[in-house]
């Protein structure tokens, strides 16, 4: 599917609106704010899905690399991603402070994956090309990012170094990899939960 994000408008996360979450906080104490990526939300409505593309430009996080906010869905809702550009990988967990799973997927262009209800998630960019994604999900599905917030980012950062477990978490299992579907799923009606 051929999108054409040229002529709109999108949303723009800086690095001060995910600064809770951003692994090297030594870093963050002297980096200037920035636009880390783009979120084009509902570039197609189909019945009742939606569609949105998020663009994530290869950068640092310091040790770190750069990664979307992470959120968790309200309600049991599932969504699929996309990779329309570049690499990309998406980490999954369930569970509050206790971590009950955690796995990542990564996927290279036209790879895709699910995200299961349940499971907060992250999309990270560690390569040097710009990330583009494609998002389908139920109209009425909803994010939250007081998680996240709350415990400084996801259970687990990708750094320059590889995986590090996030110390704010009471328990985390060790990560487990995934691997990602060729394509989507035709019917997507399993997005409605």
């Amino acid at each position: 599917m051929e999108i054409n994000l040229k002529d709109r408008k999108s949303r723009v996360r800086l690095l001060s609106d995910i600064k809770k979450v951003v692994f090297d906080q030594e870093w963050l104490k002297t980096a200037p704010d920035r636009e880390l990526y783009f979120m084009y939300g509902d570039v197609i409505n189909e019945g009742d899905f939606k569609y949105s593309v998020t663009v994530l430009p290869p950068f640092n996080l310091g040790k770190e690399f750069v990664k979307t906010k992470g959120h968790v869905h309200i309600g049991s809702f599932q969504e699929t991603y996309t990779v329309l550009e570049g690499e990309a990988i998406y980490l999954m967990q369930k569970g509050n402070e206790l971590i009950e799973d955690v796995y990542a997927v990564f996927a290279k262009k036209g790879e895709s994956i699910i995200i299961p209800s349940g499971y907060g998630h992250i999309t990270i960019n560690a390569s040097n090309l710009e990330l583009k994604t494609g998002d389908w999900r139920y109209k009425d599905c909803k994010s939250d990012y007081s998680l996240f917030e709350r415990l400084g980012g996801a259970c687990y950062y990708y750094t320059k170094n590889g995986w590090v477990k996030n110390k704010n978490y009471k328990q985390i299992p060790e990560i487990r990899f995934e691997e990602p579907l060729k394509s989507l799923p035709e019917d997507l009606s399993f997005l409605k939960a």
